[in-house]
């Protein structure tokens, strides 16, 4: 098999949760992730300042040699994966395909930012997949913002949850798609606001497992017996490298060695 160097990509944190899942289904893959926390968050930017940022971060990591893109960031998934693929010389993975067939339910509600929600993109590639399902897209625009500032026991996340499920709940979804790479952080708060009937799709899941015909069959490492490493990841981030180690520790469970890398803005 070719030697593999994934690159991933997001806007801060979010991404983690995606190179995560990679990590614990095929062990310690060869990869660069990028976090550009200098221009955090990207869900509240305008669809042409989206696309021209993915244009520079992809043409980053076609630099680094990487043999395959993750788009670990669902808005430049949404509003950018043509961009994606025209920069990157390599193939892309991205989340809304993979998560549009992790959907077995009729009614789904997305959560997602403001920019994903706007694009569409997750009601067309889910009814494209499953004709006469009921898509609800909520847009979360304090989500992000929160989660990056580690508020996640805070009265002020709870309310923002309250108040963002409380359409889906209202239209009777069966299954609720996490539609920011974000939002997994999240899932205990949700479990507890959410009927247990209600199924929480990880879009990161659907990626690593369409990432076994690039990397092989998982190797199911069990993070209770050997916890995944880090040994082959470099971390790369457009501002504050510190305290994004900080952050990301109880993201992955351990402290990366993450540097800084300056991108034109």
């Amino acid at each position: 098999m070719t030697k593999q160097l994934l690159g991933f990509f997001d806007s801060g944190l979010g991404g983690l949760t995606v190179l995560r899942r990679v990590l614990e289904r095929h062990g310690p893959v060869p990869c660069v992730y990028l976090g550009d926390t200098a221009r955090v968050p990207y869900g509240n930017r305008q669809p042409d300042d989206i696309r021209r940022i993915a244009a520079e971060v992809v043409g980053w990591l076609r630099g680094q040699q990487v043999s395959t893109v993750v788009m670990a960031c669902n808005t430049t998934n949404a509003l950018a994966r043509d961009v994606a693929e025209g920069q990157a010389g390599v193939p892309v993975i991205g989340l809304i395909g993979a998560a549009a067939a992790m959907v077995e339910t009729r009614r789904v509600g997305v959560l997602a930012t403001p920019a994903t929600v706007a694009s569409s993109a997750y009601r067309a590639s889910i009814e494209a997949l499953h004709p006469g399902s009921v898509v609800i897209e909520q847009a979360c625009p304090a989500f992000v913002p929160l989660i990056e500032a580690c508020e996640m026991n805070s009265d002020d996340l709870r309310r923002a949850a309250q108040a963002y499920l409380e359409p889906l709940l209202a239209a009777s979804v069966d299954s609720i798609v996490l539609g920011c790479t974000h939002y997994p952080l999240l899932v205990p708060l949700l479990r507890q606001l959410l009927p247990e009937s209600v199924q929480i799709i990880d879009p990161a899941i659907g990626v690593a497992r369409q990432l076994d015909a690039v990397l092989g069959p998982p190797v199911r490492i069990s993070p209770a017996s050997r916890p995944f490493s880090l040994e082959s990841c470099r971390f790369c981030v457009t501002a504050d490298p510190d305290g994004f180690a900080v952050r990301a520790t109880p993201w992955l469970g351990q402290r990366p060695a993450v540097s800084l890398q300056l991108l034109q803005d």
